[in-house]
């Protein structure tokens, strides 16, 4: 680990931009081979031994602090003009080190869409075995096995042997996680199969990225970086802004050569012998290559910025996925997170001692710990789900450019055993979308104990963009999702909501809530997992 620029070499084989999720675990790959030598560029500082990183109930501190990069949306058309949040994890780990610690294994027709839309070898057949490497499960005892109705574990699952640890943070005091499995089971949405086949639907109980034996967030810092920090070939260095990417021409050909970047003010550059791996995420990678002269022509000639490599796409299609909730009182006697969220003095103490001297307690829980891939719900009990939907495909042709996505989409929703939207529940009440002015994601909660439903999205119809706004690397990029903009979209997700309400309605779930509910105004319902 490197603190400063004064302190690299004039020159690296592989320069690393991001050292998040992606840039760590190829800096962690490459760097097993001794013949190379790698630099990793990360905006953010190294947070790991932060608390607010390692204590998985803290995650909720993150968003709007020095961890995250407090991006947000431009106003929102179908939000009413609404910004919402784009957190972004600005730290050693990235946003690996910021989320809610759910370890959702992805659907395998979704992998198989990679492949189908021009990615040769992105396939679920050709992933698994990488997906399988990547993580170690640690199982419960019998008793909170049982509990959480974890019967679907296979030996193929205890096997998985990888860096990033995962483990399952129910407990069998909590009542709330064994009435979210049987509450699905009495809807008929069992678990149809082992969610870590990628080929599941159904309620159950989902595991975290939470090491069992220290009771601390599994992160790519701790799983990727920390095992190689002592390779000499490897350097990190953190607190620098990347400001471009430099070109020289071979053959006639384009070949990045040197990374400019900025550290406290000082600018400074890194020759390239090999390649340049640009890894900052989403947002920030598009708005890297726009800096670097790397793609529309006309974005660029607008902000006086040279064209090096012209590519339309940079920075277009973007897919974000909504996230909208119900939260519901429970009965008094049941207990939920609120008093930590609400950081009520003895709540917290209590929950400090024994989390310190016993590495139990409520904050050695993550943000999601029940979770449901669902098909598509239907409008009311007697419909036909896939006449509908078919109704609806043809009142919503595809555009032109994205008709291939589309259909895409269209052939996974048409399946009656794919999960197209995700159901989860969150134990306290969630009010994680006021306006982007707030400090952080903990204002105006009530009093009373609660339990949020949340519904996703898992495919989405609208594209939007993301770009950059000025020349100058310190400017965030405008984003632009156009949340809602296809109407497939408002409809399939309120679909899912309609569940959340059947959900709160269905014994043993039931059983836990007051029969009033309390909800959230209407203005703050939607927002970005």
């Amino acid at each position: 680990m490197s603190t400063h620029i004064n302190d690299l070499a004039e020159e690296y084989d592989f320069v690393i931009v991001g050292g998040g999720t992606s840039g760590l675990t190829v800096a962690n790959r490459l760097s097993e081979n001794t013949g190379v030598c790698i630099l990793v560029l990360e905006a953010g500082n190294n947070h790991l031994e932060d608390p607010r990183v390692l204590i998985p109930a803290l995650c909720m501190q993150a968003p709007g602090s020095d961890l995250d990069w407090k991006f947000v949306t431009t106003p929102q058309d179908e939000l009413k003009d609404r910004k919402i949040r784009q957190p972004q994890g600005r730290l050693l780990g990235g946003s690996s080190g910021i989320n809610n610690q759910a370890f959702i294994s992805p659907s395998s027709n979704g992998i198989d869409a990679w492949a189908q839309l021009g990615n040769d070898g992105w396939s679920w057949a050709t992933m698994e075995p990488y997906y399988r490497k990547f993580y170690s499960l640690s199982l419960p005892d019998e008793a909170t096995r049982q509990h959480l109705g974890l019967d679907y574990i296979t030996e193929t699952d205890k096997e998985a042997r990888g860096p990033v640890q995962v483990s399952y943070t129910g407990v069998v005091q909590d009542p709330l996680s064994k009435a979210w499995v049987d509450t699905f089971k009495g809807l008929s949405h069992g678990m149809t199969g082992n969610p870590y086949s990628c080929s599941s639907i159904g309620g159950y109980a989902n595991a975290a990225t939470v090491d069992r034996s220290s009771k601390t967030r599994s992160y790519a810092a701790t799983a990727y970086y920390a095992p190689a920090a002592h390779r000499t070939n490897l350097t990190v260095l953190t607190g620098v802004e990347v400001e471009k990417i430099g070109f020289a021409k071979d053959s006639g050909e384009k070949l990045a050569n040197v990374v400019y970047f900025n550290q406290n003010g000082l600018s400074t550059k890194v020759a390239v012998r090999k390649e340049v791996i640009v890894a900052a995420g989403t947002f920030q990678s598009a708005k890297i290559l726009e800096l670097s002269g790397i793609g529309n022509p006309q974005i660029l000639k607008s902000l006086d910025i040279p064209l090096a490599v012209e590519n339309e796409n940079v920075g277009e299609n973007l897919q974000d996925h909504l996230m909208t909730g119900i939260s519901f009182e429970v009965k008094d006697g049941v207990v939920t997170g609120d008093s930590l969220m609400r950081q009520d003095p003895e709540a917290v103490a209590a929950a400090s001692d024994l989390y310190q001297n016993h590495k139990a307690g409520p904050l050695t829980v993550g943000g999601i710990a029940s979770h449901a891939f669902m098909p598509l719900a239907e409008s009311n009990l007697a419909s036909n789900t896939q006449s509908e939907l078919q109704q609806l495909l043809q009142r919503y042709p595809a555009n032109p450019g994205n008709k291939v996505q589309r259909d895409c989409i269209c052939n996974i929703l048409r399946a009656r055993d794919e999960g197209v939207g995700a159901i989860f529940m969150f134990l306290a009440q969630s009010n994680l979308h006021n306006n982007e002015s707030a400090k952080d994601y903990l204002q105006d909660l009530q009093a009373g104990n609660f339990i949020s439903l949340g519904a996703i999205q898992s495919y989405v119809f609208s594209r939007g963009s993301s770009h950059v706004l000025s020349k100058n690397h310190s400017v965030p990029p405008c984003i632009d999702p156009q949340y809602l903009s296809h109407p497939l979209d408002l409809e399939l997700l309120a679909r899912h909501v309609q569940f959340l309400e059947r959900l709160a309605r269905s014994p043993p779930l039931s059983d836990y809530l007051k029969p009033k509910r309390e909800t959230k105004p209407p203005d703050r319902l939607c927002g970005r997992p």
